[in-house]
Order: structure tokens, then C-alpha cells, then sequence
């Protein structure tokens, strides 16, 4: 799968079996063909307006852009596939992180240091923004998101400071598509239902609408159930992983993980 540098995320393009990867190369976005071909590499390390100063995350939309979050400038910034920058929002970001599109070509995405969430329309074939607003406030270090593609749902990974010399926790937090809180989890309360602590790292939902993670305290991948039944444990990798930081799904629901321990995609067969 190429030579990545230290990925921080990946995405599937809908319907063409290829993926999108940010990392810390040379040229920051990777585009795989379904072999592991890597197709395209684009967004170069810099400060030109299209270039990538520190990608945090990537996904790709239904109409085929793919939006990346710098972490280097605090801001959105929005590629065709032939690697051409259509557009870069900058709205007020203090520090966006993690990123999904919808089925509308929407972004929900994540702004760790101010702990909102945002809602982001565009035209990006005419490079247009359209609207750019706070959908959820007062969330705790927000990072990792995922939207159902069915549900409308959003799911977030919030990172709780640590209390003594451990190294935090991290709370997953899911919503309703009109951003209604409709069951939470942090590390405590996963522990008391599950068999070891979990730091969660990466998130997604599978087509079923199940909410899955990836934990790099036991270098696995779990699934947490749909909403109304949340949570339950069911381990789908716990083998073969080694510091595990990225997840999403194919359109035939292969498992797509990215291993930041040995810069690596991994891709596992749903059957």
C-alpha cells in the first residue's frame, strides 16, 4: 500500500473500491486503486494555498471530492481526484480534526479545541461555500467522527483528560441526525460491561448501522452494537494490529483499517 508515513486517516470513495489516506509524506493524500495500487498522490507539504500543512483526517464525498483537515492551519480543505484544490475553508477554526461526508455531500466535522461540532456545505465543483455552522457545543476534545450513511446518526470520539499519572480516556458519544444525544460511553463505563479498558481511537459505522471502533490499548477492532442496543462487545479483529488510528468501509463492507504502528492499510473481508 505505497510508503506511508505516519497515516492518520482514510477514507472510502463511494462506490469505486478506492481509498483516500492522509499522512505524513511528501505528498500528504494517497488515492488506492482496490489492489493496493496506489493511483494518485497529491497536496503537497507547504504553504501554498492547496498545499497540506498537517492532515488530521480525510473523506471522500458522493460527488467525488475529497476533503481533508489541515491541523497545520487550522483548516478544511476540499481536492478533486485529479488532486486540484477547489476550495479551503478557514471559518474561525481553532483546531479541526476529524471528518465524515453525508449522502448529500455534506461534512460533519470535529474542532477538538473549541469541542464543537460543524456542519459544512459546499459546491465544490464551483468551489463555493455555502454554509458553515456550529450544529454541537461543549464536547470535550472531540477528534474521531463517523455519520450513518442510512441513519443520519453521527458518532464522536471524545478525549478525556487524565486524572493521575494515566494517560486519559476516551468517551464515544452518538447523536441523532438532529444532533440529539441518544447514548454516551466513556472508558470507565466501557470497562465495567467489557473485559479490558479501551482507549478508542478511530470510529465508523458499519452498513448495518453498527458503531465500530478501533482500540489501541488491546490493538483490536470492536464493535459497540447499533444505537439501540449500545453498548454491547463484540470483537471483530483482535489479532494482527498494531497502533490502530483509522477505520472505514468499503461499499462491498470490507473492513478498512489504518495501522499508524507499522504504516500500514489493512483490509479485512467481511465474510
Amino acid at each position: 500500500w505505497g510508503s506511508l508515513v505516519n497515516p492518520t486517516g482514510v477514507a472510502a470513495c463511494p462506490g469505486s473500491g478506492r481509498l483516500a489516506v492522509a499522512h505524513d509524506g511528501k505528498k500528504r493524500i494517497h488515492v488506492f486503486g482496490p489492489s493496493g495500487f496506489c493511483l494518485r498522490r497529491f497536496g503537497e507539504r507547504g504553504d501554498a494555498s492547496n498545499d497540506i500543512k498537517y492532515p488530521l483526517d480525510v473523506t471522500v464525498t458522493s460527488d467525488g471530492h475529497v476533503v481533508v483537515t489541515d491541523g497545520g492551519d487550522c483548516s478544511v480543505k476540499a481536492f478533486d481526484f485529479e488532486g486540484r484544490g477547489v476550495l479551503a475553508v478557514r471559518e474561525g477554526f481553532c483546531l479541526p480534526w476529524g471528518l465524515d461526508a453525508t449522502p448529500k455531500s455534506e461534512v460533519i466535522l470535529t474542532d477538538s479545541e473549541a469541542g464543537a461540532l460543524y456542519r459544512l456545505a459546499a459546491d465544490f465543483r464551483r468551489g463555493e461555500l455555502k454554509k458553515c455552522q456550529m450544529i454541537r457545543s461543549r464536547l470535550v476534545s472531540p477528534r474521531a467522527i463517523a455519520v450513518c450513511q442510512t441513519s443520519g446518526a453521527v458518532v464522536v470520539i471524545e478525549h478525556l483528560e487524565a486524572r493521575g499519572p494515566s494517560k486519559g480516556s476516551t468517551r464515544v458519544k452518538i447523536f441523532s441526525a438532529e444532533m440529539d444525544l441518544i447514548g454516551q460511553m466513556d472508558s470507565f463505563g466501557l470497562n465495567l460491561v467489557f473485559p479490558s479498558r479501551i482507549y478508542a481511537t478511530a470510529v465508523a459505522f458499519d452498513k448495518e448501522g453498527r458503531v465500530v471502533v478501533t482500540d489501541v490499548c488491546s490493538q483490536a477492532v470492536i464493535c459497540l452494537g447499533k444505537t439501540e442496543e449500545f453498548p454491547i462487545f463484540n470483537p471483530l479483529i483482535s489479532h494482527g494490529l498494531s497502533y490502530p488510528v483509522g477505520l472505514t468501509y468499503t461499499a462491498n463492507n470490507s473492513l478498512v483499517v489504518l495501522d499508524s504502528g507499522d504504516h500500514s492499510v489493512k483490509v479485512y473481508s467481511s465474510t
